[in-house]
């Protein structure tokens, strides 16, 4: 396993909110976890792949659909484990039902001899920043104030009359 990966924040603006699409791993480990377990899509990189490359494909393999657009880069983070995470905004939008995950297998139940295969993601949904950030990985909530401060600077000054 890698000690660096690299993913996709998307975040959308719905009404005046900025919400995030977060993921929710698959497996058998996951299954019963909802708070503090969901994170960005990311993966590692391919020999050769630069990060932005490794993040955009992470995305299409774990999602079904390519991440279009420019890439913001919210920088890196390190996991509880150690692994780095670089990560980039993405502007967009997904219809979380049109989730189509690649898989891996495991041996399922453990030591029975049989292997199961489960989607690498079962569910991705659109949080708003603030409760996202209690539902996300507690290593990866940087990348929610980064995001906000990206999007804070990025917003036009308006004078006050």
């Amino acid at each position: 396993m890698s000690d660096f990966s690299a993913g996709i924040l998307m975040f959308r603006r719905q009404s005046g909110v900025i919400e995030v699409l977060l993921a929710h791993p698959g497996g058998p480990f996951w299954r019963s976890k909802d708070r503090g377990a969901w994170m960005i899509i990311k993966g590692g990189p391919e020999p050769g792949e630069t990060a932005e490359a490794a993040a955009r494909r992470e995305w299409q393999e774990e999602t079904g659909r390519p991440a279009e657009g420019p890439l913001a880069p919210l920088g890196e983070i390190r996991q509880r484990g150690g692994k780095r995470v670089e990560a980039f905004a993405l502007e967009g939008a997904f219809d979380p039902a049109g989730l189509t995950s690649n898989t891996f297998e495991l041996e399922w139940p453990p030591r029975s001899g049989r292997t199961a295969t489960f989607p690498e993601i079962d569910a991705v949904r659109w949080f708003p920043l603030d409760e996202a950030a209690e539902m996300i990985l507690v290593s990866q909530r940087p990348l929610l104030d980064r995001l906000a401060e990206l999007l804070a600077e990025a917003r036009p000054h308006t004078p006050s009359r």
